[in-house]
């Protein structure tokens, strides 16, 4: 991300120097100082009105309905970024048809020990074992609801904390179902974070079963009480074996699960092998993924088909990458890690592609 407090004209080609540049001097900090540098920095652009004279907004691309929302376009951004739901208006305004904040949890939590982020230049890869460190669901969604303009669809994303043992986890999603429901446009299930000791645990069948069914009974009281729907998403990993994903696509088809995300970060090293890198504990995103996180959405379309939606997240490096998941069953696509390395001009890119695929 950059510091954008420059005056240019907002093309393409203008956009992407720009970013090279100031690229060049982020990465000489410490990930994440250069994360927390950016992310002021885009909220500073965004409030000197800075952002608007760069990033005007488009107005030839066609948005998608899906799951009761409307999507400006087909292109997000994904969890773990805007992790306290503070940048929510300058992140919009860059180009995203929706935005994913988070992931949030009850209680605050600083996460894990630093250093806990790691770039892989060569490989367009970023290893992160960041924890879940948040300001808590509360802050994150007063951040959320204060003096937000973005007119696209914003989901929450949402985890256990650290210390509530997985037999009690359910009582955390549903105080972070709870809290977001009103400000949440739609509400993403984070149960696939391999940084949060034993969390994947609860990908078993029966395990996800009694989480579905407890948030569906949930999301009936509260669309009662709000008067209105807002979608139920969960999360997978990418480290699923065939029986696996035909498992929890029964369980998703016989939960009324209103959509899918595929996939989370990996836990796997055979793409960076022989990488400095590849040792660090934590998951690994970025463009390494793009290949077995493809495989794992092809097979969960082929097993669900159209009656559950997936947004497609990993690896999305380039227009053809984001191409390739709408391919593979997708109906979305989310970006993380190339917004870091290729900068803000990926965003409209990959939208315009989309909406001539």
């Amino acid at each position: 991300m950059a510091l954008l407090t420059w005056h240019f004209e907002a093309q393409p080609r203008s956009v992407s120097a720009a970013y090279r540049i100031a690229r060049s001097l982020l990465f000489r900090l410490d990930p994440e100082t250069a994360h927390n540098v950016s992310m002021a920095g885009l909220r500073l652009a965004e409030r000197s009105r800075i952002l608007p004279l760069v990033f005007p907004e488009p107005d030839h691309i066609a948005p998608i309905e899906l799951m009761g929302l409307r999507f400006p376009n087909r292109i997000g951004l994904a969890a773990g970024l805007d992790k306290e739901g503070n940048t929510i208006d300058a992140m919009g305004r860059l180009g995203f048809g929706f935005l994913e904040i988070g992931t949030f949890t009850p209680r605050p939590q600083p996460g894990n020990p630093k250093p806990r982020l790691f770039r892989l230049v060569d490989r367009e890869a970023i290893i992160n074992r960041m924890g879940f460190n948040n300001p808590g669901i509360d802050e994150g969604v007063r951040h959320a609801s204060s003096s937000r303009s973005f007119e696209g669809v914003v989901g929450f994303n949402i985890g256990k904390n650290k210390d509530t043992p997985n037999e009690n986890a359910v009582d955390d999603y549903l105080a972070c179902f709870r809290a977001c429901y009103e400000a949440a446009d739609y509400v993403a299930v984070n149960f696939s974070s391999p940084n949060t000791p034993g969390l994947r645990d609860l990908q078993s069948e029966d395990s996800c079963a009694h989480l579905l069914e407890t948030l569906k009974r949930e999301q009936e009281k509260l669309a009662a009480e709000h008067g209105k729907q807002v979608p139920l998403l969960f999360k997978v990993a990418p480290d699923l074996d065939p029986p696996h994903i035909a498992g929890l696509s029964r369980v998703f088809r016989d939960g009324g699960l209103d959509g899918l995300i595929a996939t989370n970060t990996t836990i796997s090293r055979t793409e960076i092998e022989g990488h400095p890198r590849a040792g660090e504990a934590g998951g690994l995103s970025g463009r390494p993924l793009l290949e077995k996180s493809n495989e794992i959405l092809a097979a969960f379309h082929a097993e669900l088909g159209a009656g559950i939606p997936i947004i497609g997240a990993g690896g999305v490096s380039s227009p053809d990458d984001a191409v390739s998941k709408i391919r593979a069953g997708a109906s979305l696509v989310q970006i993380y890690s190339a917004f870091i390395f290729h900068g803000p001009a990926l965003i409209r890119d990959c939208a315009d592609r989309l909406d001539r695929a």
